[in-house]
């Protein structure tokens, strides 16, 4: 058993190299605090046993209710766009799993944890310096957004004509703005999509 063990613990921290050699140091992600909390975190923690398999497979990982374990590439890109400080005070905005705040907590100072529907509704008051959100976005809601601190960062998936996009922006004189940055697989979270509008033949 304890053999079993041993060697699971190792194929896992094996996988997680691969991952980052094969999908993230080729994608320009090489920064050492981004690489060391992925190869510090095991992905398949955050799946149920029949998904586990999938773990490290170079695409997001669909959960039932909306949930997802997002691609490598996306949170490895998310974690250097977001480049969390000692002092941080961080909102995650969860995709279901608990894998993106458990990357964030050791490298900021504080790490609050909310479900996209809770996001979505919240009302705000500048308590953050940075908010990451675990997917893309097709509006930001401004609650959401006021709960960032003037000066602050948020960095998120965006949808823009049907493409997610990564994206970052910040609060200045209580306004915020996202600039996309590059293209890129990402789940669509659908409590922040943006209002239906009727079009007419």
């Amino acid at each position: 058993m304890m053999s079993t063990m041993t060697d699971t613990l190792a194929d896992s921290k094996t996988a997680r190299r691969a991952m980052i050699d094969s999908q993230l140091r080729t994608s320009g992600v090489n920064e050492e605090y981004v690489l060391a909390r992925m190869l510090a975190v095991p992905r398949e923690d955050f799946l149920p046993a029949e998904k586990a398999a999938q773990a490290y497979i170079d695409r997001a990982v669909m959960l039932g209710e909306g949930g997802h374990l997002a691609s490598p590439l996306f949170y490895g890109k998310l974690l250097l766009e977001a480049a969390p400080t000692p002092e941080a005070r961080v909102l995650v905005v969860s995709g279901g799993t608990g894998y993106l705040a458990a990357l964030i907590a050791p490298l900021a100072s504080s790490v609050t944890e909310v479900t996209a529907a809770e996001a979505a509704a919240r009302q705000g008051a500048g308590e953050y310096d940075l908010i990451v959100i675990d997917g893309a976005i097709e509006q930001l809601p401004d609650g959401l957004a006021a709960a960032l601190a003037d000066g602050g960062r948020i960095v998120t998936g965006l949808v823009l004509r049907q493409v997610t996009r990564l994206a970052s922006g910040g609060r200045i004189a209580g306004q915020v703005s996202l600039q996309p940055l590059e293209d890129l697989g990402i789940p669509v979270l659908a409590a922040f999509a943006a209002p239906k509008r009727w079009t007419f033949a």
